[in-house]
């Protein structure tokens, strides 16, 4: 997910070559759309960084119950899959809907300079809220 963030902000800023050197953009009050859609990106990136940190701690919650009911600590009586496979399974379909989702909603600006910032915002803005949901399942 990340590895592809930065080719995606290249193609967005032409200016910017791939050097370790940050444009000199003002994030606080960005006023040019190459300069909304670097820092929008930025955003993205910390969002991003924000769920990959709590899906590592969710997901050993979530193993750490498996192992307990695996150990008859809370037995099961049904063969659904466990909490982990259900939390997977949902991580991967809600990153397919994250993603289609705010495609479609760049496609208000669709080809336009406009589009990346859409996106970008988009998924920042469900990818907080997922954050906020994986928290949510770590709770007794």
């Amino acid at each position: 997910m990340l590895a592809v963030i930065p080719m995606i902000l290249m193609a967005l800023h032409p200016g910017h070559h791939g050097d370790d050197t940050e444009p000199n953009w003002n994030c606080e009050n960005p006023m040019a759309q190459q300069e909304m859609n670097y820092c929008a990106g930025q955003e993205f990136e910390r969002a991003d960084r924000a769920l990959n940190t709590q899906w590592a701690k969710t997901s050993a919650v979530l193993k750490e119950r498996d192992e307990q009911r695996a150990a008859g600590a809370f037995p099961l009586s049904d063969d659904r899959p466990g909490n982990f496979e259900t939390l997977l399974e949902a991580q991967r379909a809600w990153l397919a809907f994250r993603d289609a989702h705010c495609r479609n909603e760049g496609y208000y600006a669709r080809g336009g300079s406009m589009e990346p910032l859409l996106v970008l915002t988009c998924k920042t803005a469900l990818t907080e809220a997922r954050t906020e949901q994986l928290e949510a399942l770590t709770q007794p």
